[in-house]
């Protein structure tokens, strides 16, 4: 999954693959907004930063059976065909959604239900995804080839649903990518000191590694600007790998980041704005009280001051000799 914010838009690409010989397979998954456009994903950039970062290899998505579309209590908001992929999106009470999933054909387990009827009591946005095998099939597209989906929202900070990747008893393992206007921390005492967390495991959360970080460089801008749908990729970014590898039954927790730039994770069925608080990030320019940046500032401007100070002695000296050497 890449997750790329700017200037309160959010866009949010994942690749949807299925494996087995089910006839049709589908995802709920759940938005913070109302997406501005769904398109089809680039047709390699998830591959690219894969070679950029040498991540994990992805195991992503709850996998429910689906049928045929029919009428549904739900309100649909929007439509569009990926590939084979047939998505709707939804806005609903979570028993409006659940009845949605009903007369279309998704079957939901136990767990499932209880996941998605959390979700919704903090945003009714959910994005339904069916996987037409059938179709895939017509394409030339086997069991485990992705079909990468492009949401572009406004959001006032990013945020990714992580304990819906949750399926009892399995592993999780999870690839996330952020591009950002400056780098991500796992603290706040990181972000005011500037320090790199490249290795570094988020606390509390066991498996959950911040594992790469660069600033874009111009070969990997040239490389995912120019793929499909992909112009928007801001050249002057920076690009954050974070590695899931964890139990299922750990994995109980969404993520946002702050204003600083500090990922923030909370317990999931948090409203998707309140993890990292509701203004947006900015990453602007600031010195922190104890940065190197600002301590470095800090005795420049003591050397100007006392500087100052030092001449304004000397000129008061120079005046008060003068005044002993004037004439009587």
């Amino acid at each position: 999954t890449l997750v790329a914010w700017h200037d309160g838009v959010e866009h949010y690409m994942t690749s949807f693959t299925y494996e087995g010989n089910e006839k049709n397979v589908g995802w709920i998954v759940p938005l913070p907004a109302v997406p501005d456009k769904i398109q089809a994903g680039g047709a390699w950039t998830l591959q690219r930063l894969s070679i950029e970062t040498h991540p994990i290899v992805l195991t992503n998505g709850a996998i429910f059976a689906a049928a045929a579309p029919s009428a549904s209590q739900a309100q649909v908001l929007q439509q569009v065909q990926i590939e084979a992929l047939n998505i709707t999106v939804l806005r609903g009470s979570g028993q409006a959604v659940l009845d949605w999933c009903a007369s279309n054909g998704f079957v939901v387990p136990t767990d499932a239900r209880a996941h998605l009827l959390t979700y919704a009591q903090t945003s009714p946005i959910f994005m339904a995804a069916k996987y037409d095998t059938a179709a895939a099939r017509a394409r030339g597209q086997q069991s485990g080839d992705g079909a990468p989906v492009l949401i572009t929202m406004h959001t006032a900070h990013p945020w990714v649903p992580l304990e819906v990747l949750a399926l009892d008893g399995q592993q999780v393992q999870a690839d996330l990518y952020f591009l950002t206007d400056g780098p991500l921390y796992i603290n706040d005492a990181a972000a005011t000191l500037g320090d790199s967390n490249v290795g570094s495991q988020l606390p509390g959360a066991a498996g959950f590694q911040l594992a790469f970080q660069e600033r874009m460089t111009p070969t990997l801008y040239h490389d995912l600007s120019t793929d499909r749908n992909m112009s928007w990729v801001p050249a002057n970014s920076w690009l954050t790998y974070l590695s899931l590898d964890a139990p299922a039954a750990a994995v109980t927790y969404d993520l946002g980041v702050t204003s600083r730039g500090v990922i923030r994770l909370a317990p999931y069925g948090t409203a998707p704005m309140a993890i990292g608080g509701v203004a947006g990030p900015t990453w602007a320019p600031e010195l922190p009280l104890g940065a190197p940046q600002f301590v470095l500032a800090l005795m420049a401007a003591l050397v100007v001051l006392g500087a100052l100070a030092l001449g304004f002695v000397y000129y008061r000296r120079e005046r008060g000799l003068a005044g002993v050497r004037s004439p009587r």
